[in-house]
């Protein structure tokens, strides 16, 4: 069986790459997509409609073209890894994950324990809480290969 999943979440570690190392390494059949990882030109996304009157313009702006790209992955995944980091809020993580939650797709968050209160409605949702990165592989080498 062959998968599409969407990396969602945080940016600034290579827990995506390590991932897909190991759903390589586990030989599943899996396409990965994900959102602008690029954090300026994510904020940048908007840029081009012209110039905003301040910093909130231009970050709605912006935040409208990337919902683009996201929700349209996001529908056409099969299953959707949700990741918190430590070090920022992933205001738009938990965004994903509730849009997971209402279009009825299946998703896993990957996070440490000590986010699990913050994170206990958006946990209560998904399929699963993975605290690593080979959690989540094994999450779907079972999927895809029982």
């Amino acid at each position: 069986m062959s998968f599409n999943v969407y990396l969602s979440g945080e940016i600034h570690t290579d827990w995506r790459d390590e991932l897909q190392r190991g759903a390589l390494a586990a030989g599943l059949d899996i396409v990965f997509t994900a959102p602008v990882t690029d954090h300026p030109a994510s904020d940048a996304a908007g840029d081009h409609l012209g110039q905003t009157a301040s910093q909130f313009w231009r970050d709605h702006q912006s935040a409208k073209v990337n919902a683009i790209r996201t929700r349209t992955l996001i529908e056409k995944s099969d299953f959707v890894v949700v990741r918190f980091g430590d070090k920022y809020k992933q205001w738009n993580a938990a965004f994903d994950a509730g849009y997971c939650a209402a279009l009825g797709k299946p998703y896993v968050t990957l996070h440490d324990e000590d986010l699990v209160h913050p994170l206990k409605e958006v946990d209560a949702e998904a399929q699963a809480w993975c605290q690593t990165v080979d959690q989540v592989v094994e999450t779907l080498r079972y999927v895809l290969k029982a």
